[in-house]
């Protein structure tokens, strides 16, 4: 089958005009005309990415990350980032990324993490587009901000979980109204405040901003950029489940190899 019709597929229920201004989105690597038998669901593409694409004879990847999201100033094979590149070029493997539209689309990547977390009640954190948006805000159970982190860490399966707070007093604060925001999401805590929220969950929180948070009254919970990873699962169920339905000749890899570049001690 050909690559455009898996593509058009998932355009229909991702669309790439719901990105942010200015996102990496669409084909990036290769080309959409062509057959292809396999096709692999990935969070980044890193070197680990390329090999496990290589030895599984994959055709295309569908990718959250952009692997080119920086000008590229030459495709010197010396150059570890480009021999990225090269590796797929030389094999024929197409890269189409889904980035911030799959943040932003109804029942994609945001509304998943509500769903694992019981954030009910949803509205967007902030508005991208006519009854759409980035991130979600809702309504949880009323608990404590240790309780409620402790769920983000178990859900997550994290090794550890970076909580935004002063005092030991916050961590016993009742909490029942959340925001989230995959990736990193610190420039949206402002829409978080104007809306009345106790605790904003998002990745890549800076220092100083951290600070400026709790300034405002703001708790925070960083669990890392790598949740994101959810995409990969979330994504190869869709495919499979499109593939069964239009009886495509096609095989769906959630790739297994691991490119978070963090690990605590």
């Amino acid at each position: 089958m050909q690559a455009s019709e898996v593509i058009k597929r998932y355009e229909a229920f991702c669309p790439q005009e719901f990105s942010m201004e200015g996102d990496s989105r669409g084909l990036q690597i290769g080309t959409l005309d062509k057959d292809i038998k396999r096709v692999m669901v990935a969070l980044d593409i890193r070197e680990e990415t390329v090999t496990e694409a290589i030895e599984k004879d994959v055709d295309l990847i569908i990718v959250k990350h952009a692997p080119i999201f920086r000008p590229i100033k030459d495709l010197v094979a010396s150059r570890p980032q480009n021999q990225i590149y090269i590796d797929l070029i030389k094999h024929d493997i197409a890269v189409y990324v889904s980035h911030t539209n799959i943040d932003i689309v109804e029942n994609g990547l945001n509304d998943w993490f509500c769903q694992m977390l019981g954030i009910e009640n949803t509205t967007y954190l902030q508005e991208t587009g006519p009854e759409r948006g980035i991130g979600r805000i809702g309504s949880i159970r009323p608990q404590t901000f240790e309780t409620f982190a402790s769920r983000v860490k178990e859900v997550f399966a994290l090794d550890s979980l970076r909580m935004v707070h002063y005092q030991e007093s916050d961590l016993k604060k009742e909490i029942s109204r959340v925001a989230i925001c995959g990736g990193s999401g610190q420039s949206f805590y402002q829409d978080a405040l104007a809306k009345g929220v106790h605790v904003y969950i998002t990745g890549d929180i800076y220092y100083h901003t951290a600070q400026d948070m709790l300034s405002d009254g703001l708790l925070a919970l960083d669990p890392g950029h790598y949740i994101e990873i959810l995409f990969v699962q979330k994504i190869a169920a869709l495919l499979n489940e499109w593939q069964k339905e239009n009886a495509w000749s096609l095989e769906v890899i959630a790739s297994q190899a691991s490119t978070n570049p963090f690990h605590h001690i």
